[in-house]
Parts: structure tokens; C-alpha cells; sequence
């Protein structure tokens, strides 16, 4: 029971929801990408190979054997053996492809982040910067008020003094 409850409460979180997302739009673009380069990038380097595919570039080690029935019908024997360089060569660019695509994607978005990021930054520094006038202005109005009240006090000390003096002479 408890491991059910923990696979329901791994699998329900956005993590893994997001990672499903990804694999199948993964997976998606994948074939787009094996479609770009079997249907379009091939017969266009086709075009400048003799054979006019990519597919025919191969190395055969063992040739394919076949045997004649008596009633002329040709069955394979052997299949052959070949290292399929062409092949090879389609797969890398599909790589090449996809790394690109991967490239850009997180690119874009490492600057979006970056963007929002300096966004973010610069709004904290002028609500700081904000937050630092006030208290300046308040610390300054502080301090005006306390030198009106040192002010007041010296005037009231030789206002006193003033007053006894006078007292004194009478």
C-alpha cells in the first residue's frame, strides 16, 4: 500500500508530467528530423554522389549468396554483410540536427531567464534604492527635528540663565 501511495504522489508531481511532455514531443521531433534528412538532405547530397544516395555508400565485406530452384526462383542463401557508411552518415546528421535544435531552444530560453532574471534584479535594486531614500529622508527629518530641539533647549537654557541673572541684579 505505502508504495502505491508514494508512486501516485512521485508520479502526480509536474516534474514527471513535464518529463512525459518532453519524451513524446522528443520523440516527435525525432521524426521530423529523420524525415528532413532521409527525404530532403539526402537526395539533395544524392545529387552529387554517383550512385545518388546516401543509403548506397557502403563497404561489403561478404556478398549476399543465392540459390536457383529448379523453377528459376531466386532465394537468398547468405545475406550480405556490408558496413553501411551512408547510413552511418544520416544518423550523424540527424544527431547534428537535433543538437542544433537543442542548442538554439535552450539558448532562447537561457536568455529569457537571463532577461527575466535582470528584470527581476533591477526591480529588488530600485525598490531598494527606494527603500534607502525614505530612510535617508527619514533619518534627515530625524535629525532636523533634533537639532530644532537641541536649538530650543540651548534657547531655553540662556533664557534661564538670562532670567536668574536679572533675579540676581534686583
Amino acid at each position: 500500500m505505502k508504495f502505491f501511495s508514494e508512486f501516485k504522489k512521485f508520479i502526480s508531481k509536474g516534474n514527471v508530467i513535464d518529463m512525459a511532455v518532453g519524451v513524446v514531443i522528443g520523440g516527435s521531433f525525432g521524426k521530423i528530423v529523420t524525415g528532413l534528412v532521409n527525404y530532403i538532405i539526402n537526395p539533395f547530397v544524392g545529387l552529387f554522389i554517383k550512385d545518388g544516395s546516401l543509403d548506397t555508400i557502403k563497404t561489403v565485406i561478404n556478398k549476399a549468396t543465392y540459390t536457383i530452384d529448379d523453377a528459376g526462383v531466386k532465394t537468398l542463401k547468405t545475406p550480405e554483410v556490408a558496413i553501411l557508411w551512408g547510413t552511418w552518415l544520416q544518423t550523424i546528421i540527424d544527431f547534428l540536427i537535433t543538437a542544433l535544435c537543442i542548442f538554439v531552444v535552450i539558448t532562447v530560453i537561457s536568455r529569457g531567464r537571463a532577461r527575466l532574471e535582470a528584470k527581476k534584479i533591477a526591480e529588488e535594486a530600485a525598490k531598494k534604492a527606494e527603500a534607502d531614500a525614505k530612510a535617508k529622508a527619514e533619518a534627515d527629518a530625524l535629525a532636523a527635528k533634533q537639532a530644532a530641539l537641541d536649538a530650543s533647549v540651548l534657547q531655553q537654557a540662556e533664557l534661564l540663565t538670562e532670567i536668574r541673572d536679572l533675579l540676581k541684579n534686583k
